[in-house]
């Protein structure tokens, strides 16, 4: 595991938020962010945040370099963030590394809990094979350890590997 921790670290990788949405009722549309707050519990004004109630699923991100391979598959042009229902689209870092790291978003510290897989929203948001093209690129879920600011533009940044 120590030479997991190395190779995950020898080259620090900074990405960016390049998109934040939240949803204020279940099944309602994603609201787009430039500015949100990191609160124990998840996004404030999300519908997932329940702070004092315990859930590995707090914060939801997603890779940008993602959302082609999903639409290519779709046979589509494009798919936009809010129809990924994820709350933050990250670029220029592999969030598939930060699974059970810690990471800094903004003045906000994280800590990657798993993967995001694909919920059923994904046939009515993107179609038919909507579901399938997002197994294995839905991103990953974390927890809050510490509440926060950040804003599009702001730095993703790894802090240690578990």
């Amino acid at each position: 595991m120590e030479i997991l921790k190395e190779l995950l670290m020898t080259k620090p990788v900074v990405g960016t938020v390049d998109w934040i949405g939240i949803a204020k009722a279940s099944r309602a549309a994603m609201d787009s962010l430039e500015f949100a707050e990191i609160v124990h519990g998840g996004l404030r004004g999300d519908h997932h945040c329940r702070p004092g109630r315990p859930s590995k699923r707090q914060v939801t991100l997603i890779q940008a370099e993602h959302l082609p391979v999903v639409a290519g598959l779709l046979n589509r042009k494009d798919v936009q963030p809010e129809q990924l229902r994820r709350n933050i689209v990250v670029s220029g870092i592999n969030l598939a590394a930060l699974k059970y790291t810690r990471f800094r978003i903004g003045t906000a510290l994280l800590e990657g809990t798993g993967n995001c897989p694909p919920c059923s929203r994904m046939e009515e948001n993107l179609g038919p094979g909507g579901y399938f093209a997002m197994v294995n690129h839905g991103g990953i879920t974390a927890i809050v350890l510490e509440e926060g600011t950040f804003s599009v533009g702001d730095s993703v940044t790894p802090i240690e590997v578990k």
